[in-house]
């Protein structure tokens, strides 16, 4: 699995699909989408996105769901079809194709799952019973790594953030099962009930792979005192936004010296990299609590974790039982769902995810038009030229950081659609006749293996970092591109037969939202090579965090649950570039329409039609589980403060609907966010 915290993205959870939005109107805009019961300065976001919201109820399957969601949902059935068709084995062997198809018949064959139960994963927990010494635990690990464990803390392997052209080992922090560290330190109520959950859940899956109730109940004890400790070592999520604190290059040498408890060349030696030279330590103080469990936990306290690792990341690869369970806590208890997805929707997306470019080659093939591509394409010069546009015009920006902020704009890479090179999975073995848990590790092997082949060379600016069927888009600040697969390129974002004033609102955002990644709180700190290199005045860094502060202040006030307040420090950079985005995507509606200007149609202002077609892309219905668990761990803000903590901010947004001051989002000019 590809890694790397400062890739900014349109949505977090990334999804698959692509859908023709059938009797589609020129303006773009669907009435039934609206809610006209509210006025737009009352809840623009109900107003905009109410009727999508009683349309579309949410399933038990979803925690969320939203516009992106039911993209997914639309195209699910068209790679069902492109990905059963491979199912029945006809493919010449080791193709593809017949990777696609054995995958997935080896992940739908519920009758040999429930008969193997949790044999698949006896191996392992044996390996783990054969440990004697805590002297064993760092080559353990390191060969567990490859596998798609990550016990006690993580790895991956991506651009140097100081020497972009080469690729380099990154530890970071992990092992969490729970993900956030709050989870095991705050002390709120609603953290204590999951905590309590959690506990339970570990203790009946130890119970299902067939240890004793005596034996599950001291497991849970050694899997929370393991796990509690790296919590308490490891950085917040705001923490880790910070690009300059996350980087600690050095040699292997001077990593021996700082932390010379492990033999750390024996290390990377078991991990597949004997040659390593030096990486960069994410967070030091995770490693230097790995190695301070390892000499203080007991070794048979460790081993307890170790199973649960193995436990945890297999049981959705195992019999019904295991699955259940994992659902009943992960699905149900943490995040609300009342059911799971299909298992013909769940195969799909392990297919996706393991072969995601062999299944994105064929899906281009037959549903990526070119025209789009084409299109796609021009829109995103104009964007180019609108941010430029922009830049120039910012009062409180020296004419020195401008012309260096002009320089990175023109450099940003563009990709849209699809790669030009395909990647070759011809080393990863699929096998019908080995268990499902079984080629799931293998992908993990093949998948690890091919991460840190990278290590040590330059940096391969053509590789994409999302499949072409993935709905979302992206900007890397150490490329300095940003990304549009071709899964993005339809309704409710794009759409060919609509007129400007929706794709400008649509697209034309998402475009804006990634370039203006290049110039959020993380990406600035970026040069136009993709270098963390301060290329600022200290005067115009210091303006910026001022202008920043308005919208962390201001997310900061939202309540989005009754006592429980939005991020705006962790939600900054997405605010930023969608606050930038719109900001944007308008002007270079102005400028495209400014020879030929829009009239009104379906009853809105082209300016109305271009806010309509942006507050459509966040619509969505989520469960309170999930507002707790995206509002603690999701760089985004939820679907309804992308729009209404957004737009009180935009000029134009008031113009187009005629917001007054006696809206509740009103805000006075002067607290308004300028950034760009």
């Amino acid at each position: 699995m590809k890694k790397g915290i400062y890739v900014s993205c349109i949505v977090m959870v990334m999804m698959i699909g692509c859908n023709e939005k059938k009797d589609a109107q020129t303006i773009g805009i669907d009435p039934a989408n609206l809610d006209t019961t509210v006025t737009p300065a009352t809840d623009f976001y109900q107003y905009a996105c109410g009727g999508w919201m009683n349309n579309h109820p949410l399933g038990g399957e979803y925690a969320r769901f939203g516009s992106f969601d039911q993209l997914a949902e639309d195209n699910r059935s068209r790679l069902k079809e492109l990905i059963e068709a491979l199912g029945a084995g006809s493919a010449p062997a080791g193709t593809g194709a017949r990777k696609i198809g054995d995958l997935y018949a080896v992940a739908m064959d519920s009758v040999r799952l429930n008969r193997e139960g949790v044999l698949p994963i006896r191996g392992a927990l044996e390996e783990v019973a054969a440990l004697r010494e805590k002297g064993e635990l760092p080559a353990f690990v390191a060969r567990w790594r490859r596998g798609g464990f990550a016990p006690y803390f993580g790895g991956y392997g991506g651009a140097d953030a100081k020497n972009s052209d080469m690729n380099i080992v990154n530890t970071h922090q992990g092992g969490l099962s729970l993900g956030e560290r709050e989870y095991y330190l705050d002390e709120d109520e609603h953290t204590r009930g999951i905590r309590a959950a959690f506990r339970e859940h570990v203790d009946k899956m130890f119970r299902l792979v067939g240890f004793t109730g005596e034996e599950a109940r001291a497991a849970v004890d050694h899997v929370m005192l393991v796990e509690t400790r790296l919590a308490r070592a490891a950085r917040s999520a705001v923490e880790l936004r910070d690009p300059r604190a996350n980087y600690n290059k050095m040699s292997l040498e001077e990593l021996q010296r700082e932390i010379p408890a492990i033999n750390w060349r024996d290390y990377f030696t078991a991990l597949g990299l004997p040659a390593l030279e030096e990486l960069n330590v994410g967070q030091p103080e995770a490693l230097l609590e790995m190695v301070a469990i390892f000499e203080e936990v007991e070794i048979e306290v460790q081993k307890s974790y170790l199973r649960w690792k193995v436990i945890d990341a297999a049981a959705a690869y195992l019999d019904d039982a295991s699955f259940d369970q994992n659902f009943a806590f992960y699905g149900k208890t943490l995040s609300g769902r009342t059911e799971p997805q299909a298992r013909w929707k769940r195969s799909v997306a392990t297919v996706n995810s393991v072969l995601g470019e062999v299944v994105g080659q064929l899906y281009v093939e037959k549903y990526f038009p070119a025209a789009a591509k084409a299109r796609m394409i021009t829109l995103v010069e104009h964007l180019r030229e609108a941010l430029g546009e922009r830049i120039r015009a910012v009062g409180w920006m020296s004419d020195e950081t401008k012309q260096k902020a002009l320089e990175k704009l023109a450099a940003i890479r563009v990709k849209v659609g699809y790669p030009d090179t395909w990647r070759d999975y011809s080393a990863l073995a699929i096998d019908r006749e080995i268990s499902y848990w079984e080629n799931i590790v293998r992908a993990g092997v093949f998948e690890f293996d091919y991460m840190l082949s990278k290590a040590g060379k330059p940096v391969d600016r053509n590789e994409w970092l999302m499949t072409p069927q993935t709905v979302n888009a992206y900007y890397n600040p150490t490329t300095n591109e940003i990304c549009f697969p071709a899964g993005i390129l339809q309704y409710p974002f794009f759409d060919m037969k609509a007129d400007d004033a929706f794709n400008y609102g649509a697209i034309g955002v998402v475009i804006g939202h990634e370039m203006t990644h290049g110039f959020d709180d993380q990406g600035r700190q970026f040069d136009k090579e993709g270098n963390l290199e301060e290329w600022w005045t200290s005067e115009d860094a210091g303006a910026f965090e001022q202008r920043a502060q308005v919208l962390v202040e201001h997310f900061n006030a939202i309540e989005v649950l009754p006592g429980l307040h939005a991020n705006g420090q962790l939600t900054l950079g997405e605010n930023i570039a969608d606050l930038g985005g719109v900001e944007v995507a308008y002007t270079a509606l102005a400028r495209a329409t400014s020879t030929r200007p829009l009239q009104e149609a379906g009853g809105f202002s082209p300016a109305q039609r271009f806010f309509l077609a942006y507050a459509a892309l966040w619509a969505s219905n989520i469960r309170n589980e999930q507002v707790r668990v995206l509002t603690r761990s999701d760089p985004h803000s939820l679907g309804r403060w992308r729009v209404n903590g957004t737009l009180p901010h935009v000029d134009a947004w008031y113009e187009a609907f005629g917001v007054t001051a006696d809206s509740p989002f009103y805000l006075p000019g002067e607290q308004r966010a300028e950034i760009w």
